[in-house]
């Protein structure tokens, strides 16, 4: 399928590129180069082949979860930069406004 000056300038213009006179021939030649391949794709036979999502075969590489038991809450905050009054909990700023 060849494309003229005019659909390659059209094309341009809905991508907003700004396009030079040489730019838009090269365009041209290469957008057509790239339509005739997709319609030699669009010639094969493809009835045996089965859709895929993918080409390779996936896998969860994610591990089992596991319950173990927590950290110490001394020790979670042993590096809070500030702590509630009995020292049980992370003080933070609030970032609400009222």
């Amino acid at each position: 399928m060849t494309l003229t000056r005019v659909q390659v300038q059209h094309i341009a213009e809905l991508a907003k590129l700004k396009l030079s006179d040489d730019e838009v021939d090269r365009m041209t030649q290469q957008l057509s180069a790239i339509l005739d391949h997709a319609a030699r794709l669009q010639e094969l036979d493809t009835d045996d082949i089965p859709p895929t999502a993918s080409v390779v075969p996936l896998q969860n590489v994610m591990r089992d979860d596991q319950v173990v038991s927590s950290l110490p809450r001394e020790q979670v905050l042993a590096n809070a930069p500030d702590r509630s009054e009995d020292g049980a909990f992370f003080r933070v700023k609030a970032i609400l406004k009222e």
